[in-house]
């Protein structure tokens, strides 16, 4: 099956599309600035755009950055508040036309690790963070997924996690990789006391680079880069959509 995927960034829109039963992408992928500010109106306009440039009719499914609830996001971390409580999936439904399933960003990461990436097969325990404007989380039990967790919300070194050692504060801060590494590994060592992961999978920009920072890493569990790289989110949306129209037919 085919299907429209789309991970919405704090900085790109992103999207192509996807083989749901092998995991890969058809064609180029399509990537669109993030609107600034990036209030609902905005995004779903962007998104229509995305739609129209694959000229795509079908469902479509939507990584976001936000905690989803039935399609509703409740949170707003890297993107306009005005998203809180913003019934996602019937807005971007209503502006593109098109049938629209909504699930966190990194959960759209984990799935696709998961089904078809370095957790495949995995049992266990499984967490995997994703690096880029933010930090994302996706948590598993022996294949099942614990959604919405937003574990880049915890506090580390009296700052929010993200605001301490995500992909842009790196490129603020004008951190080296391996200064950048050991706050990562702070960040790793709070998860692994909290949650003891049999196994760490790194997704989004910064999972092509892991190793001009995994020296820096002392966790116990081993961190892994993702399969997909920065191509997960968009991969999980996809399977995320042709999950919800199979079970609707």
């Amino acid at each position: 099956m085919q299907m429209l995927g789309v991970d919405i960034g704090g900085s790109g829109i992103k999207g192509c599309l996807v083989d749901t039963e092998t995991g890969e992408l058809i064609g180029e992928r399509h990537r669109l600035v993030t609107p600034q500010p990036a209030t609902p109106a905005a995004v779903a306009h962007t998104l229509k755009a995305l739609v129209e440039h694959f000229q795509w009719k079908g469902p479509v499914g939507c990584g976001f950055p936000a905690t989803i609830h039935n399609g509703i996001a409740k949170s707003a971390a890297n993107i306009d508040k005005r998203w809180v409580e913003t019934d996602a999936a019937h807005l971007f439904a209503d502006v593109t036309g098109l049938p629209c399933h909504v699930l966190n960003d990194a959960d759209a990461a984990g799935l696709a690790e998961m089904r078809f990436g370095t957790g495949k097969d995995r049992k266990g325990v499984i967490i995997l963070v994703t690096i880029g404007t933010g930090i994302g989380t996706a948590v598993f039990v022996n294949g099942q997924l614990l959604p919405n967790t937003e574990l880049g919300h915890l506090m580390l070194e009296g700052k929010v996690a993200e605001h301490y050692c995500s992909d842009a504060v790196r490129k603020r801060e004008d951190l080296s990789w391996g200064r950048w590494g050991k706050r990562f590994n702070k960040y790793l060592a709070r998860l692994e006391f909290l949650f003891s992961p049999d196994l760490f999978i790194l997704g989004g920009g910064s999972s092509s680079k892991l190793d001009k920072f995994i020296d820096k890493i002392e966790t116990r569990a081993p961190l892994v880069a993702a399969a997909n790289l920065n191509q997960a989110g968009i991969i999980g949306a996809a399977l995320h959509a042709a999950e919800r129209t199979a079970e609707q037919q």
